[in-house]
């Protein structure tokens, strides 16, 4: 399965062209430094439709016309743009040129990143590259508009457009992960987090204290009504994945406000296997009687069963939700289906948008119908005034991620993953679990003599970008750590495959093999110039053959 292709803008580009054809008029200094072609039509507002498949798809009127807005714009110059002009490169460069005039540094960063993502290799699990239609739809003036409430319903007029931008996104979410309802507006995973905290707290907590003591609403409380309620919030128990075994430090790490929030208890994994023993999880969650039962992990390389926590939650009374901004993607992609479907068995579900999802930075909560109109209250529970323009890339986003192409690109991700940790392992790494199930493995960089600082560091000097990350019982702590932790989403949507994976992990094991660990610190380390420029060549080979955004010239 080599080769996968991603979104437009991620595909092989053709040579270069010459911007002005003989005697054409030339273009205003804006558009200058590159046009390109691409023969999109004028879209009207859409209205959602449902496919034999059921997924959302795109209804345009017989309004669409065939000439496109940078086309009719160059027409009234009396330009006629060349076949092979690149909207992309269009788009940036009209863009930065407009933010260097005002802001040049801000402007060189901006260049400088795209250099920097193009000459080292992506490897953070977290991250991935998002389309130029994504990227795109969240730089415009949707941004200025402030639109709290939902749709239909907002505290500030003129809410239209965003309007039909959210209800459009709504739907797609619902339809791609089968869900009783969506909630787009989130900015961030732990805003997501936050608002289905909050929304199990109102449905478990506020809501009998209203019932029992006979008010409507929190605003007819007593001070001594309100005064007690408050209290019976901040004693709710939580039971969640331990950080070092996998888990997220949005799920009870005590200096994040989630281990504010709730009276915390963690569950951990087989200290041999390193795997999550579900009769321990049943038998702790016994024992603590949680409020909410959390799953998801932010570094644990396998499936995770959540039939079985659905139950487990059932049992002891807890409202059972999940955390995928990790692997929404691969659920997205049907490659988790069935007992690893977490949208299938748990109450509430929430996500980010920008990592195997391959969106924009944002959230988003996934949740049974009798909890949506709290999700929907998430301002002013919790949230601001949404971000529109972040709103429209993601439903870009879950346009892309609704395309028969978008699970075979999740399938990718996970066959990558496997390839990349079984070639570690047969050049003599040492993987935690022996290997994955998903985007991610996890590189015990003990036995090179290294802490996860060193490593982290050493790689990147050659040209690999990975992050440290705990292992299981780490004995060097969550700082310096005893691991890193490596993904293959990115460079999936680059287009690499299989014999790709073997490359990066001869080079990986090259770095790490000849890096040698200052004995005085956990963070200091020598690599020999000779391995720092070959390990770096050969990553230069492999960007080379898989260019990044190749239709875009800057």
């Amino acid at each position: 399965m080599r080769g996968i292709s991603g979104p437009a803008g991620f595909g092989r580009c053709r040579a270069p062209v010459r911007l002005y054809p003989s005697g054409a008029r030339p273009l205003p200094a804006l558009v200058a430094r590159g046009l390109g072609s691409r023969r999109t039509g004028r879209r009207p507002v859409a209205a959602p439709a449902t496919t034999d498949e059921g997924r959302v798809t795109l209804m345009t009127s017989s309004a669409s016309t065939s000439t496109s807005r940078l086309a009719a714009y160059l027409g009234g110059l009396g330009v006629q743009a060349p076949d092979e002009l690149s909207p992309e490169t269009v788009a940036y460069a009209a863009a930065l040129d407009v933010v260097a005039a005002v802001a040049p540094e801000v402007a060189a960063s901006i260049e400088a990143e795209l250099a920097d993502q193009r000459s080292n290799l992506k490897l953070i699990a977290s991250e991935n590259y998002a389309s130029p239609a994504v990227l795109l739809a969240m730089g415009n003036w949707l941004s200025d508009k402030y639109a709290e409430g939902a749709p239909g319903h907002r505290f500030y007029a003129g809410c239209e457009n965003v309007d039909a931008i959210e209800s459009r996104a709504v739907e797609l979410a619902k339809a791609l992960f089968g869900s009783d309802h969506a909630y787009i507006q989130p900015h961030s995973g732990i805003d997501a987090n936050l608002v289905a905290f909050w929304t199990i707290l109102t449905d478990r907590v506020e809501g009998p204290a209203l019932e029992r003591l006979g008010r409507k609403d929190l605003l007819s409380l007593s001070e001594s009504e309100w005064a007690g309620l408050r209290r019976e919030y901040g004693n709710q128990r939580m039971l969640g994945m331990a950080l070092d075994a996998g888990g997220h430090l949005t799920h009870g790490f005590r200096p994040n406000v989630s281990g504010k929030l709730f009276d915390l208890s963690h569950y951990s994994v087989d200290p041999e296997t390193h795997l999550i023993d579900y009769d321990l999880v049943r038998e702790r969650a016994r024992e603590v009687r949680p409020l909410v039962l959390l799953a998801g992990y932010s570094s644990y390389p396998r499936k995770i069963n959540f039939r079985i926590f659905r139950e487990i939650a059932d049992e002891v009374g807890a409202t059972f939700m999940v955390d995928m901004a990790h692997f929404a993607g691969l659920v997205a992609g049907r490659v988790f289906s069935g007992d690893f479907d977490p949208v299938r068995h748990a109450h509430i579900t929430t996500t980010t948008t920008h990592k195997t999802l391959r969106g924009p930075r944002g959230g988003m909560v996934l949740c049974e119908e009798r909890l949506a109109p709290t999700v929907d209250r998430g301002c002013p529970l919790v949230l601001g005034g949404p971000l529109p323009h972040v709103m429209a890339a993601k439903a870009v986003a879950l346009t892309e991620a609704s395309r028969p192409e978008f699970a075979t690109y999740a399938g990718q991700i996970v066959e990558n993953a496997a390839t990349l940790a079984d070639a570690l392992q047969s050049e003599g790494g040492t993987v935690v679990t022996g290997g994955t199930d998903n985007h991610l493995l996890l590189v015990d960089v003990r036995p090179y003599g290294l802490t996860g600082r060193q490593a982290e560091s050493a790689l990147r000097e050659a040209g690999v970008t990975a992050n440290r990350n705990v292992i299981p019982y780490d004995p060097n702590g969550a700082w310096y750590t005893s691991g890193i932790r490596v993904g293959t989403p990115a460079t999936t949507t680059l287009g690499m495959g299989p014999a790709e994976m073997r490359e990066i992990a001869s080079i990986m094991q090259g770095v790490l093999s000849a890096t040698e660990a200052d004995p005085s610190s956990k963070a200091r380390f020598q690599l020999a110039d000779s391995v720092r420029d070959g390990a770096r060549k050969r990553v230069a080979d492999l960007l080379v053959a898989h260019p990044l955004y190749p239709r875009i010239s800057l």
